[in-house]
């Protein structure tokens, strides 16, 4: 084994070196070094200076450590913010994550643990000072007292200098919000919107069943907590859990997912005796349901065959009865065709033999009256000659004086009373 070196420098100091096995002094020997404020120089006395005391201070590994866990943290900072990239993983539907997805997902991983607990602390801060501080009066209070020393400042620079002092700091140009500014802010505010509806939405249609089951857990027990706690009480162990619960889970993973397995192995084993379980006595429900089927049909076939054939009887006896009720029918039918035919020809008989008599009746009053004289007879002229009448042949028409002058009956009458009333037909 080689020898220690003889000298290591571990400071500022060149002399600090270890001391060597045998070398060490007696604690009587040994000078333990003090600050001296009167003498500024190193004294063989065991005295350092203030250049001393200032390399001890600033020198030592307190001084860089806290410059390293600066730069760390800083590095942390931006490595958080350079995250913000659109990741490959897309939804079920096929529509692009945002980059917060990212974002948080880097934030609760705890992959920059000085970022990831300072945003905690802050956060759990701001719950704090909202609770407990009146932040919203005092940013009234502060609005009213800065505008109140404006005016003041202006009234009294106007009085006293003839010129405002307020007025008098006035820029040149007042201060505008970059258009860049405001497009990059209100497009990060779209993508931070998009991450929670698109999230809600992923955890309401069940992508991933596990995420569900812990949201409806979640949410179950804050609707038990809503009614014991305030609200800021709440949103307290709910941040918590948001930040300390992938902590926990990533400290001990492997003993938490060795737990997962077997839960997840017992759960499965039970799943397969209830499905087997089930299986058996759905097969038993089976064959019981069609044994059951099997007798009811049976008996169903039966119940129809016995209606069968009581329908067949009754339609025969229903076809019997018809068959009789038109037999009577037609008998009925054709005796009173019978007897209507038998008075038909009865009555037939009876006008045949009155109409012989009315013709015996005629020609002998025929005969009766062939003696009479033709100047009884009304028609006077000849049978090809035109009628010719007189006021003899109608007794009972009343009586009209001829017209002199006039020779014929058709101007008789249109010359008399009764002529008069009608005329000629066209």
């Amino acid at each position: 084994m080689s020898a220690p070196p003889e000298s290591i420098n571990l400071g500022n100091n060149p002399t600090d070196a270890p001391p060597q096995l045998g070398e060490i002094p007696h604690p009587s020997e040994m000078r333990i070094p003090t600050l001296s404020s009167t003498n500024g120089t190193s004294g063989v006395n065991g005295n350092i200076s203030m250049e001393d005391a200032k390399n001890v201070v600033y020198g030592r590994p307190v001084a860089e450590s806290v410059k390293d866990q600066h730069a760390k943290t800083t590095s942390e900072f931006s490595n958080l913010a350079n995250s913000r990239t659109t990741p490959d993983t897309k939804t079920a539907t096929g529509q692009p994550l945002t980059h917060y997805h990212s974002f948080f997902y880097n934030l609760l991983s705890w992959e920059n643990p000085r970022a990831t607990a300072i945003s905690f602390l802050a956060t759990v801060l701001f719950i704090f000072g909202a609770r407990y501080l009146p932040a919203l009066r005092w940013s009234f209070k502060v609005l009213w007292m800065t505008l109140g020393i404006a005016a003041s400042a202006e009234v009294a620079g106007k009085l006293v200098f003839n010129q405002g002092l307020a007025s008098s700091f006035r820029p040149r140009k007042y201060y505008t919000i970059p258009r860049e500014t405001l497009e990059s802010s209100l497009e990060d505010v779209e993508q931070l919107i998009n991450f929670f509806v698109i999230e809600f939405q992923r955890v309401l249609f069940a992508e991933n069943v596990l995420a569900t089951v812990a949201a409806f857990a979640a949410a179950l027990i804050a609707h038990g907590l809503i009614k014991l706690l305030p609200f800021w009480g709440l949103s307290l162990i709910a941040v918590s859990v948001m930040y300390l619960a992938p902590l926990i889970y990533i400290s001990n993973k492997e003993l938490i997912d060795h737990h997962i397995a077997n839960a997840s192995n017992i759960a499965n084993a039970q799943a397969k005796q209830v499905q087997d379980l089930a299986g058996h006595h759905t097969a038993r429900l089976t064959e019981t349901v069609k044994a059951q089927t099997s007798t009811y049909s049976a008996k169903a076939q039966e119940y129809m065959g016995a209606a069968k054939d009581r329908t067949s009887a009754a339609v025969g006896n229903a076809k019997q009865q018809v068959n009789q009720q038109a037999s009577s029918a037609s008998d009925s039918a054709s005796a009173g065709v019978g007897n209507a035919k038998q008075q038909f020809n009865q009555q037939a008989n009876s006008a045949s033999e009155a109409v012989g008599n009315a013709k015996q009746q005629v020609n002998q009053q025929a005969n009766s009256t062939g003696s009479y004289s033709t100047s009884n007879n009304p028609f006077k002229s000849g049978a090809d000659a035109p009628p010719s009448y007189s006021s003899s042949d109608f007794p009972h028409a009343p009586k009209q004086d001829p017209v002199p002058g006039v020779a014929s009956h058709q101007e008789q009458y249109e010359k008399s009373q009764f002529g008069g009333q009608a005329q000629t037909a066209l």
